[in-house]
């Protein structure tokens, strides 16, 4: 048993001691379905905070013969399979972090030597009947003990992309392309190894490394195909965990849903645990990662970014192209570039059937605020988002001049002069005025009615607060808005609220860019 080679089970069996523990073991069955073929080779990349260090140790106690885990394993999902007993401790097993590894190692230029140096020596103390005199890399020990024993190896290398967030040097980051290039491709290395198994938060690299380690099957967050509920926690099992917390399960929906893929609705690991120990809905996300690595690529202004932005924070989604991202973090000059890396670092989701990005859920919104916060070029929407508290607020209260200038701000601030009589412009910057009723309310833009739609309405998560249905006119009066809205029926639509509802009737001037309003409250029942 070592440190990197044939681990013992001790990091899996404080995972199984932890205060919330969703058992993902039928991974391993995925996992042994390609062990020894053409397709052993996986890299599956995902945020921080989504699980992919727990999977690794998973694996690393599965299958490494440095320990016995049939303990661990019996009580879970994977015992009951057929492959389980055959696999169970049979392998060889290296098992790095290259994230940690570089931390620890003082010359950076150093790090694969002395990877290799540490891994080379436990290879010595567990093979000693194997002459290792020439060996140098790792690939020459997994050979030597290859040839002489005939036993193969399985690599699990978590954060294989450190160095590419790091944003190395170049030098550096050519020794890591051939590491990896002299692990994973050839004849002769293929053979020695029965499984690779990468993780990281970026997909392999496309400019220099695709064509070398074009052999890997990748799971992202754009598609992670067959292991798509082995991502995050599933909605099935978010919502048992709810029901033995004590928690509501709709409104955790609303804070940490949001990546969904192949029909599952995931949720990240580390918040869902947090709100079950907590039995508190808050923004978890920052307690691992920081705003900042958002904070770079929302200054860049390539083909509109920042209006872009303005219409993700309003609830918009974005169309993008993921394939033109090279998964690099060099030389960016689209924004498909910039929102599909925000993709991969969780700040975004993606439709894949709509091909479009979008703000998932309550606490990446926060992330968003927090990193615009912090920045000059952003200072005017933050305005608005500061100030959409009190409009709310003004809105519930019948103040309607307030609400009119509230809306002019917002109007005259998120759109062009080429949009600014559009009326879905007109509706998204509704949505951005009154931001923090997201808290609050579910806002659906064209509600249908008994004749036709609301153009903004907002429906109330619980009781105490009311209803509100907006309408938009241009060129016209406020009164005619109100009455447009008293002249659908929303009885339909509306079938399972009752309380107040307001109805609120905007008005604008093209030419003057004036907003009016008029709001009345109706009792819903």
């Amino acid at each position: 048993m070592g440190i990197y080679l044939n681990p013992n089970n001790r990091n899996f069996q404080k995972t199984l001691n932890s205060l919330v523990y969703v058992d993902k073991t039928l991974l391993i069955s995925h996992i042994n379905a390609v062990l020894d073929t053409n397709d052993n080779c996986i890299c599956v990349s995902r945020p921080r905070r989504f699980g992919k260090t727990i999977a690794a140790d998973m694996l690393a106690a599965y299958y490494s013969k440095g320990c016995c885990s049939l303990s661990l394993f019996e009580s879970l999902k994977i015992a009951h399979t057929d492959s389980y007993q055959k696999n169970l401790n049979t392998f060889n097993v290296i098992k790095f972090d290259l994230s940690e590894e570089y931390q620890n190692v003082e010359d950076k230029k150093e790090l694969f030597n002395y990877i290799n140096r540490k891994i080379g020596k436990e290879f010595q103390e567990e093979f000693p009947e194997v002459d290792f005199v020439d060996c140098k890399t790792l690939p020459d020990y997994i050979l030597a003990v290859y040839k002489v024993l005939g036993q193969t190896f399985i690599l699990i290398i978590d954060e294989y992309d450190v160095l590419i967030r790091e944003r190395v040097e170049n030098s550096l980051y050519e020794k890591s392309l051939s590491f990896f290039n002299a692990l994973f491709k050839g004849a002769a290395i293929n053979a020695a190894i029965s499984l690779a198994y990468v993780t990281g938060i970026l997909p392999i690299v496309k400019d220099k490394v695709q064509s070398k380690l074009n052999n890997f099957t990748q799971y992202t967050m754009l598609d992670s195909g067959a292991l798509t509920e082995f991502v995050g926690f599933t909605s099935e099992e978010v919502q048992e965990l709810c029901k033995n917390a004590g928690v509501d399960f709709e409104n955790c929906r609303r804070w940490y849903n949001g990546y969904s893929q192949n029909n599952h609705e995931l949720y990240n690991p580390k918040s869902i645990a947090e709100l079950v120990k907590n039995k508190k809905f808050n923004n978890y996300w920052n307690a691992t990662g920081s705003y900042e690595a958002i904070k770079d690529y929302i200054l860049l202004d390539f083909d509109g970014i920042r209006s872009d932005v303005t219409r993700l924070l309003a609830g918009e989604r974005i169309p993008i192209n993921p394939q033109l991202f090279l998964n690099t973090l060099h030389n960016f000059s689209s924004k498909n570039e910039v929102f599909t890396l925000l993709i991969h670092l969780g700040y975004l989701a993606f439709d894949e059937i709509a091909q479009q990005c979008f703000i998932p859920n309550n606490e990446i919104r926060q992330e968003w605020v927090n990193a615009l916060s912090t920045t000059t070029e952003y200072t005017k929407l933050m305005d608005i988002i500061n100030q959409s508290k009190e409009l709310l607020e003004a809105t519930i209260q019948g103040r309607a001049s307030v609400v009119a200038k509230a809306l002019n701000k917002a109007h005259s601030w998120s759109t062009s002069n080429l949009t600014y009589n559009n009326e879905g412009s007109f509706q998204s910057a509704i949505c951005l005025a009154y931001f923090y009723a997201a808290t609050q309310y579910t806002i659906i833009k064209e509600l249908p009615s008994g004749k036709g739609y609301a153009d903004v309405a907002f429906i109330p998560y619980s009781l105490g607060i009311p209803a509100i249905i907006v309408e938009l006119k241009n060129n016209k009066s406020a009164e005619s808005a109100l009455q447009q809205i008293k002249n659908k029926e929303y009885k339909q639509a509306l079938q399972h609220y009752h309380g107040n509802l307001l109805f609120v009737g905007i008005s604008y001037d093209e030419n003057t860019k004036e907003h009016d309003c008029r709001i009345e409250t109706v009792v819903y029942e």
